[in-house]
């Protein structure tokens, strides 16, 4: 059942940062906004369940676990956001 939160939640969080890809680069869409979506809920898919599954095998506490999970997703799917207008620049 945790999984499919994180999961739900992961997709949310990348949605939020696809519309807000729009606001930060405003007339700067190389992809279009289906593409920004969907790279930012890529991205926060699969950093969000690489966090919630490496970061206790390193022997990391739950504890940070959650602040990786709550952090990293989001700042991973700018950063490719960001190296996707980058290269296309």
């Amino acid at each position: 059942m945790t999984i499919v939160l994180l999961v739900l939640a992961m997709i949310v969080l990348g949605l939020i940062v696809g519309f807000a890809a729009g606001l930060i680069w405003k007339d700067n869409r190389p992809i279009g906004v289906k593409g920004d979506y969907i790279a930012a809920v890529v991205t926060a898919v699969i950093v969000g369940l690489l966090d919630y599954y490496v970061i206790p095998a390193m022997g990391f506490s739950d504890t940070m676990r959650w602040l990786g999970v709550s952090t990293e997703p989001w700042l991973s799917a700018l950063l490719v956001l960001w190296l996707v207008r980058y290269v296309k620049k």
